[in-house]
């Protein structure tokens, strides 16, 4: 051969090559596809220089990729190539008698068979000799049988597999992505007991040893065990290996072959769809212990798992689940607000076992993990609750205000509550409104649940009788002008009888407080005509008082005014009251005096008289009476002067103009001022008085007194 190589040069040498790897391509057909792949591979690395690897390399790659039968035109156009390259038909025979040998030697002799090593070889069996078949129902041989056998090829060189005793199939290895399983369904196997859905899980190294699974009593169909994300040697022949790639071939979604994720905020209620029936009477199966979260579906069946709803449920996080073992449904978290609390009623548990006491005859209470009510409650939080299997019944531990009216509050427990009718003692039906505050205590809240079931039936079935019943009952007690004028003792009187009546109940009442009261309209028509009557006779007291303040307020002003005035006045009446006193003592001095002077003058007049009596006596002793008197007249005249001729003399001669001329003579003398006469005692002047012009002329007439002599 090396002489060959060296004759020939370097391009004649890969054109033989070229050459002599396509003949023993032509020369394969006659032999299986799988075995003559195999030898063509190792002759032609064998024959060819490694001088021209990239060639061979190339050439072998062509090969593999066509392995069915070649036809006649590619086989002419390969020889009218190498006619072409000058290469003599002579020279290749030595190439083709040893790759002839190499080829067709371990093929027909040794019955190699070469394995990949991403590759697993499923072997079947043409006959043996001594005629042996599989028994009836079996699929797959165990003990050498003609047929699919259980044990497979791993990678690598493998004789004796002659090609007319034996067929190999060469399949890829099976690769479950991350975030994936793969599900199996078994070809053969026991059969599943009739109580059982999915093959059990037997001990086979993730379905790649098919001889221990089918040993070891595996069932056939659908498989519990299922394959995790990984590279697994599985005998395809026994298995069917479902995975997301071809879920839609098998009747599934894609979804359901990836690895389940439960949110943060959810619970995952689990149905299991294997195991044993739910006893009679339970609502769930019981909790197992072992199954890491129904991963292990085996275990769940091992320790008396039951199929359908459990009580168990899952958490968040990625699980592996069989989905033809079990469904999950995401519902959130029980959410408890801030001012709640949750009472637990579980319809699934332990036996029930009454911890409340010989005291609480009303219900029953268990510890938790018990069927019943739970005597603990939960606090404000989100909570991992089973709400398939559990009733949660929120409890306020805040004030609750309920409405006998139309308002309703928020909470709705007061929706179908109205204002009670109530009687009166004196026969009048009227509207009462009631608002009731009740507060139900943490500790208290199981209680009130066991007892009523629920808040709305605690405001229903209690609180809506007891205070209804007691205000009719009360209110025949009373008018309604009672209710009207002391409402505030009524709501003491109600506040205290309910406060009791609802502690028998685990409630506290806060308060009762009445609202407003709807009495008949006649009785409040008069009323309001009463109440209009007194409210005006008040308005007229109120405006007759200011009236009276506003005439306090002028006159208090006007002395305000006239204070100034009014001392002064004041001042001017001490001032006269002290003159007056001034006065009375000044007269009382001058009367004193007056007295005293008056005293003294008589003592005068007196003494005077007595020596005037005394000179008259000696006087008419001494001239007579005549003389004396005479005497004394001359001496007042001439005291006096007294006139004793007339300044007009009026006589009378037997003619009436006397009178006449006196009275000219007269006037004339009083105009002309002269002769102004000095009355006398015995001569007084006349007196003239002036009167209104009553005359015809205008003048004033004059008017003349006369002395009349006595």
């Amino acid at each position: 051969m090396k002489r060959f190589s060296s004759l020939l040069g370097t391009r004649k040498q890969n054109k033989v090559a070229s050459f002599a790897a396509s003949v023993v391509a032509t020369l394969a057909m006659a032999a299986p596809t799988s075995s003559l792949r195999d030898a063509t591979r190792m002759t032609i690395a064998v024959s060819i220089h490694p001088a021209n690897a990239t060639s061979v390399k190339t050439t072998t790659a062509s090969v593999q990729l066509n392995q069915t039968t070649p036809n006649i035109a590619q086989l002419q156009t390969s020889r009218t190539q190498y006619q072409a390259a000058g290469i003599d038909p002579v020279v290749l025979v030595p190439i083709l008698l040893v790759g002839g040998l190499v080829i067709f030697v371990p093929l027909f002799f040794g019955g190699l068979v070469v394995i990949g090593e991403r590759e697993v070889g499923i072997v079947v069996r043409k006959f043996t000799l001594s005629g042996r078949g599989l028994p009836a129902g079996s699929l797959i041989a165990l003990n050498g049988e003609a047929g699919l056998q259980a044990d497979t090829l791993a990678p690598g060189w493998h004789w004796g597999y002659w090609p007319w005793q034996y067929s190999v199939k060469k399949e890829p290895v099976i690769v479950v992505p991350q975030g994936e399983i793969a599900l199996i369904v078994a070809a053969d196997g026991a059969s599943n007991p009739p109580e059982r859905i999915l093959g059990k899980i037997v001990s086979c190294d993730n379905f790649q040893d098919a001889r221990k699974f089918l040993a070891q009593g595996g069932e056939k169909g659908r498989q519990m065990g299922f394959l995790t994300a990984g590279t697994y040697r599985i005998n395809t022949a026994l298995f069917k290996v479902i995975m997301a790639a071809n879920a839609s071939a098998h009747g599934m979604t894609s979804e359901q072959l990836r690895v389940y994720s439960l949110a943060s905020d959810k619970v995952g209620i689990i149905t299991t769809l294997d195991g044993v029936p739910i006893s009679a009477g339970e609502l769930a199966g019981p909790i197992i212990d072992g199954h890491d979260n129904f991963q292990n579906g085996q275990k769940f069946i091992d320790g008396g798992g039951r199929r359908g709803l459990q009580e168990q449920i899952l958490l968040s996080g990625s699980w592996n689940l069989n989905p033809w073992f079990v469904q999950v449904e995401q519902v959130p978290m029980t959410e408890i607000p801030i001012g709640y609390v949750g009472v637990v009623i579980s319809f699934v548990g332990k036996a029930h076992q009454d911890v409340s006491g010989a005291a609480f005859t009303h219900g029953n209470l268990v510890n938790p993990g018990h069927k019943g009510v739970w005597i603990e409650p939960l606090y404000p939080g989100k909570h991992p609750i089973n709400s398939r299997i559990m009733k949660m019944e929120l409890v306020p531990t805040t004030n609750i205000v309920l409405n006998w009216s139309d308002r309703t509050e928020r909470h709705s427990y007061d929706a179908q509550l109205a204002s009670l009718t109530v009687r009166s003692r004196d026969g009048f039906a009227f509207d009462l409104e009631v608002a009731q505050i009740i507060h139900v205590g943490a500790l208290d809240a199981p209680k009130v649940i066991s007892r009523v079931g629920a808040m709305q039936n605690l405001v229903d079935h209690v609180l809506e009788p007891t205070i209804g019943n007691y205000f009719r009952n009360s209110a025949q007690d009373y008018t309604v002008l009672d209710f009207l004028t002391a409402r505030s003792e009524r709501q003491a009187e109600a506040a205290e009888y309910i406060k009791t009546a609802l502690r028998a109940y685990d409630v506290q009442a806060i308060d009762t407080l009445i609202g407003d009261i709807q009495p008949p309209a006649s009785l409040m028509q008069t009323q309001t005509d009463r109440k209009i009557a007194e409210e005006e006779r008040k308005t007229y007291e109120v405006q007759q008082m200011a009236q009276t303040q506003r005439q306090q307020l002028v006159r208090e002003t006007a002395l305000a005014n006239i204070q100034q005035e009014m001392v002064k006045s004041e001042q001017s009446v001490h001032i006269a009251d002290l003159k007056a006193q001034a006065q009375i003592k000044e007269a009382n001095g001058e009367a004193e005096g007056t007295k005293l002077r008056t005293i003294a003058e008589a003592e005068g007049i007196r003494a005077t008289g007595n020596a005037k009596a005394e000179t008259y006596r000696a006087g008419v002793e001494a001239l007579g009476p005549q003389g004396y008197t005479a005497m004394q007249l001359m001496q007042i005249i001439g005291d006096r002067n007294v006139r004793l001729i007339p300044d007009v003399l009026v006589g009378s001669n037997g003619s009436n103009n006397g009178l006449v001329d006196g009275l000219l003579s007269m006037i004339l003398w009083n105009q002309t001022g002269k002769g102004e006469l000095t009355p006398t005692p015995l001569h007084p002047q006349p007196i003239v008085t002036q009167a209104q012009p009553t005359s015809e002329n205008g003048y004033p007439p004059i008017v003349v007194n006369f002395p009349v002599d006595k």
